[in-house]
């Protein structure tokens, strides 16, 4: 029998169109705190964890991230997302955004912004909240815009945006997970 831990992995999976309706403030505030519960190198800890609700703002990250993948030479992930629906965000009414402040070695940032990210994922499926992590979220940011999301949202200085998780409930019930792949487990002894 696999533990209560086991059983939340294995259940997620990335929400792809979500209800209108909001996450409770006291699970948001219990799924805010297991992400600061997660390590990062060092204990420098440099991430911040934003619960957005504001509709509006995501709303308006979604429209200018839509325009820079639009705007992309390879248009397969840009029409990928319309076929879906044409929302980067997927319709969420809820997103927590993790931005980070780069450090030497350049990139290794983004490990810590990564557990942050699948802590707040696995918190918000262990309590009934689908979500999915979206690195897409980043195209938001990618031009001038993305400098006034990062003031309204109140990035600290020097931090940029690292990942967001949406957060909310899905519209159809009963979507699975993928399917594993033991081929890709090896042992070396």
């Amino acid at each position: 029998m696999l533990n209560e831990t086991i059983q939340t992995i294995m259940r997620r999976y990335s929400c792809r169109a979500f209800t209108d309706k909001m996450p409770s403030d006291e699970d948001l505030r219990t799924i805010a705190q297991a992400a600061l519960a997660a390590p990062s190198g060092n204990n420098r800890q440099l991430f911040r964890v934003i619960v957005v609700k504001n509709k509006s703002i995501i709303d308006e990250m979604d429209d200018e991230g839509m325009k820079v993948l639009a705007m992309m030479p390879d248009k397969s992930m840009y029409e990928r997302i319309v076929a879906r629906g044409g929302q980067l965000f997927y319709g969420a009414p809820c997103m927590i955004v993790i931005p980070i402040k780069q450090v030497v070695p350049v990139g290794a940032e983004m490990f810590d912004c990564a557990i942050v990210a699948e802590n707040i994922a696995l918190a918000a499926t262990s309590m009934g909240i689908d979500n999915v992590i979206c690195g897409l979220v980043t195209l938001s940011f990618a031009r001038a815009k993305g400098k006034e999301f990062g003031k309204r949202l109140g990035f600290p200085p020097g931090y940029g945006i690292g990942l967001g998780v949406l957060l909310g409930y899905a519209k159809e019930a009963g979507t699975k997970p993928h399917e594993l792949d033991l081929s890709k487990i090896s042992f070396v002894e």
